[in-house]
């Protein structure tokens, strides 16, 4: 195996330097955008959901790509052998040979190879995410006001995109401890497009004392279409913040109540968020972690390529929550300020504190 590891090693680097021809002959349906050619998934449909480097930068290698639906990430032999539907290792080897007009490999023990697993399935559909935001109760006065506020996260008025679920379905799986319970309170978002369409409902399970999330494996899930879309608080028009978490934009929303913000709910799903068509400036909540930057580096390109302005926003702790509850309101106004284009400052200064 040690062979053939080295062997796509090799042409994985080869492969990089034909990166945009790759691209043409396994992503058809795909396009150029920046510095990324973007396509809907490693099968060559139709869509924005995966990258693929097409430069080198500080910011990742050639040929790399990340599909922010799935998450399933690698190299340009990663994404043959997902393309071709391979099994066997040696299968991805020889059909790399093929495209380069390399001769094959005849060291390569052709008995070894290595089951790889599948992509993942898509989530749950669009209607029942909305019947089960529809389902939901008011924010005011539940579980999970107590939650954010304990977070503290204190404007939770008039919030539409936010509700409560007092027993939201719960799917354990293998990582559950045993005689995990089938459902538990929830804070439930609604995910929609720039139009304000919902596409999607967003879960965060709740322990039934409110003071924390419920010890679950995977406590926060999404379902139906997340992609590209967001939750949103506010209308956005020419300024926008757009960052990971609920949390993360509620405790900005603390200090800059009238900017309009969007949660893309995961680091994956931000580089993939799509800028509303009227954005001039885009500030991203960064949270001080390597998915984090990933993201932020993705969205370098595509503002650029949009000719959106884009201006980093950093916690002074892992994520702007942490700001919030160990540095308080004050302080964390304080350190956006700061970091604020000089025409928003005027514009959201009332808000500021």
């Amino acid at each position: 195996m040690g062979r053939l590891s080295n062997r796509a090693a090799e042409l994985s680097q080869r492969l990089a330097q034909n990166v945009q021809a790759v691209c043409r002959h396994y992503l058809p349906s795909g396009r150029r955008e920046g510095r990324y050619w973007l396509v809907g998934d490693v099968a060559g449909a139709p869509g924005r959901s995966l990258y693929v480097r097409l430069f080198e930068t500080g910011r990742g290698a050639i040929g790399n790509w990340v599909d922010a639906a799935t998450g399933e990430h690698g190299d340009l032999v990663d994404l043959i052998r997902l393309n071709q539907r391979h099994v066997r290792l040696t299968e991805t080897i020889n059909e790399a040979e093929r495209f380069l007009s390399l001769p094959p490999s005849a060291s390569d023990d052709t008995s070894t190879y290595a089951t790889f697993a599948k992509p993942a399935r898509a989530g749950s559909t669009t209607t029942a995410a909305r019947r089960l935001f529809s389902a939901s109760k008011p924010l005011t006065g539940s579980l999970a006001a107590s939650y954010l506020r304990l977070r503290g996260i204190t404007r939770i008025a008039d919030m539409p995109t936010l509700r409560f679920h007092p027993r939201c379905y719960y799917r354990s799986n293998e990582d559950d401890s045993p005689g995990t319970p089938g459902s538990f309170p929830a804070l439930i978002a609604a995910v929609t497009d720039n139009e304000g369409v919902q596409t999607g409902t967003h879960r965060t399970w709740l322990d039934a004392s409110g003071g924390m999330k419920a010890k679950v494996a995977s406590p926060r899930r999404a379902m139906g279409n997340i992609l590209g879309n967001a939750i949103r608080f506010g209308l956005a028009d020419d300024v926008l913040i757009a960052g990971e978490g609920i949390e993360t934009m509620l405790s900005l929303r603390e200090v800059l109540p009238a900017m309009a913000m969007a949660a893309a709910t995961s680091s994956a799903h931000l580089a993939a968020f799509l800028f509303p068509p009227t954005l001039q400036r885009l500030y991203v909540a960064r949270d001080r972690d390597a998915a984090g930057d990933a993201a932020f580096g993705i969205l370098t390109d595509r503002t650029q390529a949009a000719g959106i302005e884009l201006i980093s926003l950093m916690p002074d702790l892992a994520d702007f929550n942490d700001d919030l509850r160990q540095h308080g309101a004050l302080a964390l106004s304080q350190r956006v300020r700061h970091q604020l284009h000089e025409h928003d400052l005027t514009r959201f200064s009332t808000d500021c504190g």
